[in-house]
């Protein structure tokens, strides 16, 4: 959560960075570039300390320590002011979904329709704008439409932790929830239902080589984990209280979550526990370190849920530090954040992306039955929430 910095030294016609970069190689290309000195003369070496969480992945601050220390031919330490990360971020780019979804008589969902309107200019999305049209259910239903209408924007944006999922798993899994309560079935059933449903080609696949497909029967795997570990459908719960429930295919990852949460009537929150299970493959290789990382993405996820958001006036962001951008406390935190692995005979993934963006949609669907008021927009805070 550090702001942004790096030490960069130039002597003997040689550029030398002592950086946290996520990614030091195009660090290396854009500093070439920039200012002018060939790549091999450019010497990174790569410090694992503090979080990137995505910001990191651009290199914009090495570049500004290198050209400092190329006029001054001394060694440099740049450190940003929280202000300067606030105000000169790559933000994570908003969107808005105009959703339709069609039911047999049955209750069995047969039709979906998604128009999104975000960023960027002519048929490209703006960086960490963009959806796959495999993104689910868009392969579990024949009749399926996805289509963007994107405008120019003209603020950096990039990547934040778990990149597009953080955002739209959010929207996906809300609607889901609010077709399932329309089908008069249980929010589980009905998604277990959506998972068992033949698969079809997507129209518009990823153009991303490396990118894969949800895997129907592991996400049911993790979806059956965590309802039994949460006990849903089995508890009498208080009036005021509810679970809630989620689940994302985001970064090779499977995850589903449970939320159970009260609110009172000044519609303050208190989530009281939240059940976790996840599919990254047939080894845990460090099983304390993976829990951690699990908590860690499930508390960030409750930070944007809340409260976190960016304004942009006038080409500058509002906010200029945690007063005005306040992450969840200590004492406004779940008691409990259960987490359970689901092994599998399938290679292991990576750990520190998908955990987080199912606690958003599992959060607000338990406010939805816990109140009857469905969320369609992003910070609580702005329709009155808040932390107990």
């Amino acid at each position: 959560m550090e702001p942004e910095n790096c030490l960069a030294h130039y002597h003997d016609g040689k550029l030398e960075f002592w950086s946290p970069s996520q990614t030091p190689e195009n660090g290396r290309l854009l500093v070439s570039k920039v200012l002018s000195i060939p790549h091999d003369d450019i010497i990174v070496h790569l410090k694992r300390a503090g979080g990137g969480f995505g910001r990191r992945l651009t290199n914009d601050y090495m570049v500004e320590a290198g050209a400092i220390a190329k006029q001054v031919g001394v060694p440099v330490k740049l450190l940003w002011t929280r202000e300067d990360d606030f105000h000169h971020d790559h933000y994570r780019p908003a969107g808005y979904h105009f959703l339709k979804g069609g039911l047999d008589s049955s209750g069995k969902l047969v039709a979906w329709r998604n128009h999104f309107v975000s960023f960027g200019e002519g048929d490209k999305f703006a960086p960490s704008a963009g959806i796959a049209g495999n993104q689910f259910p868009g392969t579990f239903l024949p009749d399926f439409f996805f289509g963007a209408s994107l405008m120019p924007l003209g603020i950096p944006t990039y990547a934040l932790r778990a990149p597009g999922t953080n955002a739209y798993s959010w929207v996906f899994q809300s609607f889901t929830d609010e077709l399932a309560h329309a089908a008069g079935k249980d929010p589980v059933e009905f998604r277990l239902d959506l998972l068992s449903a033949p698969r079809v080609p997507s129209a518009s696949p990823s153009s991303n080589p490396g990118d894969v497909d949800l895997d129907a029967s592991r996400m049911q795997g993790v979806l059956k984990l965590v309802t039994e570990k949460s006990g849903w459908g089995k508890r009498t719960l208080p009036k005021g209280s509810a679970l809630g429930v989620a689940f994302q295919f985001a970064h090779r990852g499977y995850f589903a979550e449970v939320v159970d949460l009260s609110v009172d009537p000044k519609k303050k929150i208190k989530v009281n526990k939240i059940w976790v299970a996840g599919d990254v493959g047939s080894q845990i290789i460090n099983p304390i370190n993976a829990e951690n990382q699990v908590r860690g993405a499930v508390i960030e996820g409750l930070s944007s849920v809340m409260s976190y958001e960016i304004t942009i006036d006038g080409g500058r962001a509002v906010q200029s530090n945690f007063h005005e951008y306040p992450p969840i406390r200590m004492n406004q935190m779940p008691t409990e954040i259960e987490v359970h692995f689901l092994k599998t005979d399938n290679p292991p993934t990576g750990l520190g992306e998908p955990a987080l963006p199912p606690v958003l949609p599992a959060l607000c669907n338990a406010i939805f039955a816990a109140t009857g008021e469905r969320v369609r927009s992003l910070p609580l805070s702005k329709h009155g929430y808040s932390w107990a």
